[in-house]
């Protein structure tokens, strides 16, 4: 059985430990965090650092939860530990020289190290994904997000839950958008090229908070993504989906809602099949964090490649570099 253990016990924390405790095939067996009351708290063997807890066992599987200034050093000890399988939260280390250089620190020494970018597991993208792979909708062309938290008027903007965001220099994309980047890849293949055009709405933030963003895909098809984090949509709970989605192709069209409900409309028809239905997850985006954590779990049991790695992930970060080179240009960034 896996043995796991947790650097980090933060606001979102919570989803990770829940999503643990949630899978049968792992054993936790401790949580670090330099505020050892919040480590304490998890009900887990606490720790105030991470070199104590490896010292106390090493995990099979070490789930890094914390913001990009402390990934590296928290990889480089895990390697050295001999820690095997290593998640990161994202946005993964502080830009992507760090990134490279600890992606292939990892690959040398045979660390599997996976960034933890959960979007793409959340069941509505699983169910987009599966219904594009059997052709449902045709050939695509079009695919549209409109990011709509609702969470960014005033002058408390995120104050109450993620008070950072206040003065990140870089918000809607690096912080947020970033997960579309990823979702977009994995539904219609690696981007070619980005035009990005980002403002700034809330004066009381350092970064951008609206935007428009449009990635040219393989095979003629044009994503956009629409971001404004003043505006709200139609969900009671307006962090689920944060949004709403239509996938267009030559036979029928795809809509994501706000309650994580997907339908399809057949092109030439005015009713919708549903092919999921609206989300009664509690937590966070459909459950996607305990889908992630599981997915690496089966692969450790199995020695499958995981999504995500970390070598992989870089791309990621060079498209959404990309997307800020073409707002500061007003050029269209061919990849």
């Amino acid at each position: 059985m896996p043995t796991v253990a947790c650097l980090g016990a933060g606001y979102f924390s919570r989803f990770h430990y829940d999503a643990w405790a949630r899978i049968p095939e792992v054993r936790l067996i401790g949580a670090a965090d330099r505020d050892l009351a919040a480590a304490v708290a998890t009900g887990l063997p606490a720790f105030d650092g991470l070199d104590a807890m490896l010292t106390a066992g090493l995990p099979d599987i070490l789930d890094i939860i914390l913001p990009p200034a402390a990934h590296a050093g928290a990889i480089r000890s895990a390697i050295a530990a001999g820690v095997r399988t290593v998640i990161c939260q994202k946005p993964f280390c502080q830009d992507l020289a760090e990134a490279e250089a600890i992606a292939q620190e990892a690959a040398q020494a045979g660390t599997i190290l996976i960034v933890h970018e959960n979007f793409r597991f959340m069941p509505w993208y699983r169910a987009i994904a599966r219904a594009l792979e059997q052709g449902r909708i045709g050939t695509p062309f079009q695919a549209t997000f409109r990011l709509r938290p609702g969470d960014g008027q005033g002058p408390r903007a995120y104050l109450d839950r993620q008070p950072y965001f206040q003065t990140m220099p870089r918000l809607l994309i690096h912080e947020t958008g970033v997960h579309w980047i990823d979702t977009f890849r994995y539904l219609f293949g690696a981007p070619t090229a980005v035009y990005a055009d980002l403002r700034r709405v809330n004066p009381a933030i350092a970064g951008e908070d609206a935007g428009y963003v449009i990635f040219d895909h393989p095979n003629g098809l044009r994503a956009l993504f629409d971001g404004n984090r003043h505006l709200d949509h139609a969900a009671d709970n307006q962090r689920r989906t944060m949004g709403e989605a239509l996938i267009e192709g030559t036979a029928g069209t795809l809509t994501l809602t706000g309650d994580g409900a997907v339908h399809l409309r057949r092109f030439g028809d005015t009713q919708a099949e549903q092919l999921l239905p609206p989300d009664t997850h509690d937590g966070f985006g459909g459950d996607c964090v305990h889908a992630l954590q599981r997915h690496v779990v089966q692969c450790v049991l199995s020695g499958a490649t995981p999504e995500n790695t970390a070598t992989d992930y870089l791309d990621v970060i060079r498209i959404k570099d990309a997307v800020y080179a073409s707002a500061d240009s007003g050029c269209k960034i061919t990849l």
